[in-house]
């Protein structure tokens, strides 16, 4: 025994693997950090040599140039901070509409995938297999010329019940305008938000003691629901006035017209996104022990039941990691609106490129953005997967 803690003492720190391992990662750390340097050295150096120097301070400047579409208030004398974000805000919201409804559409085609009916089942599988292989850009520009740039002009505008229009300006759809009441109701949607949070913490705590987990969620939406409705009708004037669209001369006005950059951009995204979460689906679905299909339909469970109380929850464990990287994939796909002209973050960049010449700075600054919305998404979804993964004793 004394023999064998002598002999340990006795190795030399360059033979000791413990050792080895922490001094490589030290020798790979101060490499990298020198390549970086090098390489920021090298710019900086090359940015004298004409004149300039890194600076943010242009982003006070006016920006003037007009914006198309914009969540805030803007105008070409706003700065270029306030361009900038305006861009950003467009691409949160497309790439956030998109990550919902392509998770919708991708779980009705994975399922529809793995059906028996002979239909669905070629229907799903020609779906996944032309939009997987042709290249997003391609789809994009497709979806823009050949659709929504084709639809009938404004005067011969499609009308749906809604009344929705669709001509080759946009979409047009009812939309609500907030009154004086709105910020109150605001409050109560608050307080109902809260109440369904309530509810459903309380739900689970019960469930974890008793062995039993109770169906909490219809529950808080409930609770969501009901405060809104008391707000809704309590308030002395209605939160909200429906404003529908018409057409006025060469356009539309009234309601909320949805540009078709903003609509191929969303649709392209969704069902080519959709087509690889449908196989992510598919692989989690199958995943699972035919045994737990045979032991539900013994218990007398429903193939819906089946499939929504005992094989979906157990295929989120395998499906959610694959999941996160086609997220992650879509939001850095939006990207490609600057070649339908949809303002975005990348497209709203690029403009200020052109106007201010400060490409180092706003190529920089475009990554950083990138990569913080991508780490925060990643960051939700291991929170996600760690809460659903399996624990094993």
């Amino acid at each position: 025994m004394q023999d064998s803690v002598a002999g340990n003492r006795l190795v030399a720190f360059f033979r000791d693997e413990r050792v080895l391992r922490v001094l490589a990662q030290i020798l790979a750390g101060l490499l990298l950090l020198g390549l970086f340097y090098f390489l920021g050295a090298n710019m900086v150096s090359n940015l004298q040599r004409q004149g300039t120097r890194l600076s943010f301070r242009f982003f006070t400047q006016n920006s003037g140039f007009d914006i198309a579409e914009s969540l805030i208030e803007y105008s070409r004398t706003s700065t270029y901070v306030r361009a900038f974000t305006v861009g950003f805000l467009n691409t949160v919201l497309v790439s956030s509409l998109g990550i919902v409804f392509s998770t919708i559409l991708g779980v009705i085609v994975g399922v529809a995938r793995i059906s028996s009916n002979f239909l669905a089942n070629r229907i799903a599988r020609i779906y996944i297999e032309i939009l997987r292989n042709i290249p997003l850009l391609v789809l994009l520009v497709f979806w823009y010329r050949a659709v929504f740039l084709k639809l009938p002009r404004v005067n011969n505008a499609i009308i749906l019940p809604g009344p929705v229009y669709l001509t080759n300006r946009g979409l047009g759809v009812p939309w609500g305008i907030p009154t004086v009441t709105y910020d109150i109701f605001l409050i109560f949607l608050g307080a109902g938000l809260l109440a369904g949070i309530l509810i459903a913490i309380s739900a689970i705590r019960r469930g974890r003691q008793t062995g039993r987990m109770p169906i909490w969620l219809p529950w808080s939406l409930l609770a969501i629901l009901l405060f809104g409705v008391v707000g809704w009708f309590v308030l002395p004037q209605p939160p909200l006035t429906l404003d529908s669209p018409f057409v006025g001369g060469l356009n539309m006005s009234g309601g909320k017209i949805l540009s078709p950059e903003f609509m191929a951009l969303l649709s392209g995204l969704v069902i080519y996104t959709s087509a690889f979460i449908a196989e992510v689906v598919r692989a989690g679905i199958q995943a699972i022990s035919r045994g737990q299909v045979e032991a539900a339909s013994a218990l007398g469970f429903s193939p819906f039941q089946t499939l929504r109380l005992v094989i979906f929850p157990q295929a989120l464990r395998v499906i959610i990691p694959p999941l996160t990287s086609q997220y992650l994939n879509l939001t850095k796909n939006s990207s490609l609106a600057v070649a339908i002209a949809y303002p975005d973050l990348f497209y709203v960049s690029s403009t200020i490129i052109n106007q201010s010449g400060r490409a180092v700075e706003m190529i920089s600054l475009v990554m950083l953005t990138y990569l913080i919305t991508s780490l925060i998404t990643a960051l939700f979804m291991n929170w996600y997967n760690n809460r659903i993964r399996l624990v094993e004793r």
